[in-house]
């Protein structure tokens, strides 16, 4: 590819990376690069993005990392790598990763029961829309079949769910509580969660939700820290993770901001509420990153588990956040709502690949690859069978799902056909 393209990123990114174990497989086509660069300079151009960066990294190495479009269509700020996104659901790998942690130390078990560190979970019900005999619809409570635990919050089979998602007696009972309400922090927030009937018992479905909001706040309780203090401790400041956080503290964080457009009103409703609660460190879905952070973090993924000589997860804890814990034999279902998607099971806080998928053909991708994405856009892919990382850092809700399965499909188009399939 063009050394221009990706010239000021491999200055940002030399001698920072660990390179992972070799793999014999090819480099991305100079043909396939500049597909990627025609697509999104198409994607601002129509107006339809304001911006994004895009960055592939293979054996260690960035082969293509280019900014396009703005920061803000406000400011018409050109969009640069070190552009700070927030990445919403991104953020659950990282506070999965430091769970792990702590598994991997002793200090937490997988078998916790979660109201061991938040006592009202020994109180948590499971809500039953029931029909009444005049045919009204009511809710009923039935006690847990087992107590949630630390694994349940870690794959998501801990019945919490957000408001939006299922029933309509659960975004009737999450309005009622008004969970959002200040003042609030982890803490205020888990005993909240915690008062709120479960959407199914643990251990039976995979239902996407505030799972990982209370797994920052078990982190904060054994940690005795704040979940960012935890955070930027135990991993960002190891990492080089140097711009991600949950609030921006000055003012040239404030002005690499990316800002969606302003028709994105579902995103931009989003950002309001992360302005309205400043206290609250949502490890589910509250950081603020860049790419050059994430890929250190993705990196340290593909390394499995280490970087630049840290080893961060030991590798059991590694492969066990790594393998899929809902498939066949786990007696988790899946049902429409499941976004690993097509051909993924889940680990710990992540998506892996485990089967070609029911697609024909199968969707882009490797037996064994890693990802996870966001509702503001971003996106996330480690393949250890290509030795590459990949992320794009955009912020749009509206168009998000037209262009993730996009730019992967042009990830693995840059590669020979036999390598573009699980």
């Amino acid at each position: 590819m063009r050394r221009r393209e990706f010239l000021v990123g491999g200055a940002m990114l030399a001698g920072a990376i660990a390179p992972s174990r070799a793999v014999d497989s090819p480099a991305p086509s100079p043909d396939g690069l500049d597909r990627i660069t025609a697509y999104f300079d198409n994607e601002v151009g129509s107006g339809r993005l304001p911006g994004a960066v895009i960055l592939i990294q293979q054996h260690g190495e960035p082969v293509y990392l280019k900014s396009f479009g703005v920061r803000d269509t406000r400011t018409g700020l050109a969009m640069t790598p070190d552009t700070i996104f927030a990445i919403h659901s991104m953020t659950k790998p990282i506070t999965c990763l430091g769970a792990m942690m702590l598994i991997d130390e002793g200090k937490l078990a997988l078998t916790d029961p979660v109201s061991k560190y938040i006592p009202l979970f020994a109180d948590t019900k499971v809500g039953l829309e029931l029909t009444e005999p005049d045919g009204k619809l009511k809710l009923g409570l039935v006690p847990l079949v087992r107590p949630v635990t630390i694994e349940d919050l870690l794959r998501h089979t801990s019945g919490i769910t957000y408001d939006y998602i299922g029933a309509e007696w659960i975004e009737q009972a999450y309005k009622t509580a008004d969970i959002f309400e200040n003042p609030l922090d982890n803490r205020v927030f888990a005993d909240r969660i915690a008062k709120l009937p479960l959407a199914r018992q643990p251990g039976t479905l995979w239902r996407y939700g505030h799972s990982t909001d209370v797994l920052g706040r078990v982190i904060e309780i054994i940690s005795g820290q704040t979940l960012y203090q935890f955070l930027k401790q135990r991993i960002f400041d190891p990492l080089g993770m140097n711009s991600t956080n949950f609030v921006l503290a000055t003012e040239d964080e404030l002005a690499r901001m990316a800002r969606p457009l302003p028709n994105d009103y579902i995103l931009l409703a989003g950002e309001r509420e992360r302005l309205d609660h400043p206290d609250w460190q949502s490890g589910g879905g509250g950081l603020l990153s860049t790419i050059t952070d994430y890929q250190r973090f993705s990196q340290m993924l593909l390394n499995g588990g280490a970087f630049a000589g840290r080893r961060y997860l030991s590798p059991a804890a590694f492969k066990a956040m790594t393998t899929d814990h809902i498939g066949p034999g786990s007696g988790v279902g899946r049902d429409y709502f499941y976004f690993p998607g097509d051909g993924f099971g889940y680990g710990y806080g992540l998506a892996v690949r485990t089967d070609p998928g029911n697609a024909k053909p199968p969707p882009p991708g490797s037996l064994g690859e890693l990802k996870w994405d966001s509702g503001s856009g971003t996106y996330f892919g480690v393949d250890p069978k290509l030795d590459m990382v990949y992320l794009m850092m955009q912020q749009t809700q509206n168009e998000r799902g037209r262009i993730t399965p996009a730019f992967k499909a042009l990830v693995y188009d840059c590669y020979p056909p036999p390598l573009r399939r699980p």
